[in-house]
């Protein structure tokens, strides 16, 4: 196991991380999932024997049952392995059960140590951006939450690059602790963090925690140009993320299943294999509903992709570049740092 560091921090983490929205299967987050304990316990243990030392959560997963479903599913171990988890979404019906007001945050630091089962939690990460609260309210309660031990490093998921740009400027000028991830779709054929987000994670020195690196299946091989699959997330009412570009997606699936016949494996795990190759990716969260998907999964890790093969993805997966982007490469190009070379 190579394993890698978690932003700028000092935290070493697997390249793949066990994603636990599967975990509970209450309400809306019955589409992902409706793992309940004693399975949690053989993929947590499954997880464990390949290596994977972190596991990502959030409150809101089926309402605080997937942090409570991991927790006991650690059981004793749950101090040997690194957990991160979320705080920002609904999480009730009063008004005041969702954002980043101090409030929320607090409320919610405290439900989530008590669904763990733990006193601190490694990672705790703003689950969106929240334009009604002060940023510095916000991140002055996340400093308050560290200085106190109850969690031990921040992260940020879905932020535009503004918005975590901004963050790591208050948090420099308040010396309160910075983000040390950012937690981001990415996926082959949906590479829209690589025009602006991921050259400011890589410039400012953070990692990117992915989470559905299979777009929900799509880029898995389960979905072809042309065909209609017999069971699927995107067949449900969950229909993350939004498909714009047909032709480019079926291309990008193309090329990853042609990469997969070359090595008699998956297209999953040739989109996995990908992805833990680009520049700026601390660790690929992952999902699984059983046992076999996560052994999938989980050898991805030891599939190493040819440049040419790496290559061959890119071109079929490659996005349009949007302004000021296109206007930098053509007049500026030998001036370009290396944050933005993560696009050809």
């Amino acid at each position: 196991m190579k394993y890698r560091k978690l932003g700028n921090s000092g935290l070493l983490v697997s390249p793949l991380t066990l994603g636990t929205m599967t975990f509970g299967g209450e309400g809306f987050f019955a589409n992902a999932g409706t793992t309940q304990v004693d399975e949690a316990r053989e993929l947590v243990a499954q997880s464990r024997d390949a290596g994977v030392n972190l596991f990502d959560t959030a409150d809101v997963y089926s309402m605080g049952a997937s942090e409570r479903i991991l927790g006991e599913a650690l059981g004793d171990a749950i101090d040997d392995v690194l957990i991160a988890t979320k705080v920002g979404m609904k999480a009730g019906d009063d008004p005041n059960e969702r954002g980043l007001s101090r409030a929320h945050i607090i409320r919610q630091c405290d439900r989530s140590l008590r669904n763990l089962g733990r006193d601190y939690i490694d990672l705790y990460q703003v689950h969106s951006w929240d334009g009604l609260t002060p940023l510095e309210e916000t991140l002055r309660a996340l400093g308050d939450l560290v200085d106190q031990g109850k969690i031990r490093y921040v992260g940020c998921s879905n932020y535009s690059a503004w918005h975590l740009v901004k963050a790591l400027c208050v948090s420099a000028c308040e010396n309160l602790p910075p983000f040390v991830v950012s937690q981001n779709f990415y996926s082959p054929a949906f590479r829209d963090v690589e025009l602006e987000l991921l050259p400011a994670i890589i410039d400012a020195g953070l990692g990117m925690l992915v989470w559905s690196p299979l777009a929900g299946g799509l880029t898995s091989g389960k979905y072809r140009r042309g065909q209609q699959p017999a069971s699927g997330r995107h067949l449900s009412e969950w229909d993350e993320p939004p498909v714009d570009d047909p032709d480019r997606l079926w291309d990008t699936v193309d090329a990853l299943v042609a990469v997969a016949e070359e090595h008699g494996c998956s297209a999953a795990q040739v989109s996995l294999a990908w992805l833990m190759a680009r520049p700026g990716i601390a660790s690929i969260i992952i999902g699984a509903r059983h046992k076999a998907q996560l052994t999938e999964n989980l050898a991805a890790m030891q599939l190493e992709l040819t440049d040419d093969q790496m290559a061959r993805i890119e071109r079929a997966s490659r996005p349009r570049l949007t302004y000021p982007i296109w206007h930098q490469r053509k007049t500026v190009a030998p001036r370009l740092s290396d944050a933005v070379k993560v696009l050809p």
